[in-house]
């Protein structure tokens, strides 16, 4: 490998251990992906620091410190206990842990509480930002076109490489806290421009609209193309931020896309031709009424029972838009006795809709408005749960295997009308 003299002194030891055992992880970890150089970043997005009571009692057991042996042991794969420094570069903190006011909604312990507020406040003091969220982009953090960038999160690092057109590949807790330290990122991957290019040509025959159309979307095209970079071509009605996040996180979980082209509409595709830079695709896939209709029976086919416990909004981590929409078509109603709506965002955004009245609404109408993580991420669902509806085709996708229940996916309305009636009566498209 190549190293500029920066990163050479850091592998020397020159800027203390903890960079250098950082270092040395990113230099395995380069090898390993046959990178031959690192690129600088000032934009790290991780968990990096995060603890539970497993963590917490293993390394004290085997590393005899506290959160430092675990930034240590399990962040850093160091061999020895290191003192943890401020972060040499821009880091965020991404969602995990527990809502500071709704912890106990979410069925934490109170020494599960305890340890994810002790391990915030412990990376928080080496200058890393708490945002807390899945979609950093709409808690403050957002690069500009060709920031390279180390992002954890598929639903934002998708984002990031094709909405933003910064570049970013899906990096891990290891990755990103090294590259806190260090500042520096193996060049590889979506950070080189002959690896952004689309590969596979989606042709949509008919006006994509709804939120829920981009969700499907996402879906198909995911499954379509597993990790390799769609193109879409066709009508694309109101392509906002909100039905981008909704067609990337689908997109991440049915396949492992980390960037997509619409052509005219993306950064990196001013047309078709421009977003394949002169290659024709591998394969042209289309995508109409009758795959619409497949992609919607595929994510309810694991579910049969109408009566719903559950109705759960936030996945990718809801907007103040969202928020507020949602709280719409809750006025003059009332969440059924027989089942609880939680709805997930941001500490930022959560701010805005507490300042705004749209968290009261909510509760008012017997709904909880929840931040700092999702019930995937968490594992937590209300007691009794069996049955759940979802408006993101991601979640649809994860949270009936983690958690052993039925989910059935629809439109926003559909979900809120199962929050109300308790019964699922979604509307095919």
């Amino acid at each position: 490998m190549k190293f500029t003299d920066h990163e050479q002194a850091m592998l020397d030891g020159k800027d203390g251990k903890a960079r250098q055992k950082a270092m040395q992880l990113l230099v395995r970890y380069a090898e390993a992906l046959g990178a031959e150089s690192f690129v600088a970043t000032d934009n790290i997005a991780g968990v990096p620091g995060s603890s539970n009571p497993f963590l917490q009692k293993y390394y004290h057991q085997h590393g005899g410190g506290g959160y430092d042996a675990i930034f240590s042991f399990f962040d850093l794969d160091s061999d020895e206990l290191v003192e943890v420094p401020k972060a040499a570069a821009h880091t965020c903190h991404l969602q995990g842990g527990y809502d500071p006011d709704n912890w106990q909604i979410l069925g934490a312990t109170p020494e599960s509480f305890k340890i994810s507020q002790e391990s915030e406040a412990f990376i928080a003091g080496r200058g890393v930002q708490i945002l807390k969220t899945c979609t950093p982009y709409l808690a403050g953090n957002v690069p500009k076109k060709g920031d390279h960038c180390a992002w954890m999160e598929s639903s934002a690092v998708v984002y990031c490489n094709s909405v933003i057109g910064a570049r970013t590949n899906t990096e891990g807790r290891e990755s990103t806290s090294a590259a806190m330290l260090t500042g520096v990122i193996p060049d590889w991957g979506f950070h080189r421009d002959e690896n952004r290019l689309g590969t596979h040509l989606i042709d949509v025959d008919f006006a994509i609209e709804s939120v829920m159309d981009w969700g499907m979307l996402g879906y198909f095209a995911g499954e379509a193309v597993g990790e390799r970079i769609p193109v879409l071509h066709g009508r694309f009605g109101s392509a906002d931020l909100i039905r981008h996040k909704h067609f990337g996180a689908a997109a991440a979980s049915s396949g492992g896309v980390e960037m997509y082209h619409i052509a005219g509409v993306t950064p990196e595709a001013p047309s078709v031709a421009g977003a394949f830079g002169g290659r024709k695709p591998l394969e042209v896939i289309r995508y109409g009424l009758a795959e619409k209709r497949r992609t919607y029976e595929n994510l309810n086919s694991k579910a049969t029972d109408t009566q719903v416990d559950y109705v759960m909004l936030g996945c990718p981590h809801y907007s103040l838009e969202q928020i507020q929409s949602a709280c719409a078509m809750l006025d003059g109603k009332s969440v059924s006795a027989n089942c609880k709506l939680w709805v997930f965002t941001s500490r930022a955004v959560k701010a805005m809709a507490d300042a705004q009245g749209f968290s009261k609404r909510l509760r008012d109408a017997g709904a909880v408005l929840l931040t700092d993580t999702c019930s995937s991420i968490s594992q937590a669902v209300p007691p009794g749960t069996k049955v759940a509806a979802l408006d993101s085709a991601k979640q649809t996708h994860y949270l009936p295997a983690i958690m052993n229940i039925q989910a059935w996916f629809g439109s926003t309305q559909d979900c809120i009308n199962a929050a109300v009636t308790g019964r699922w009566n979604g509307v095919a498209p």
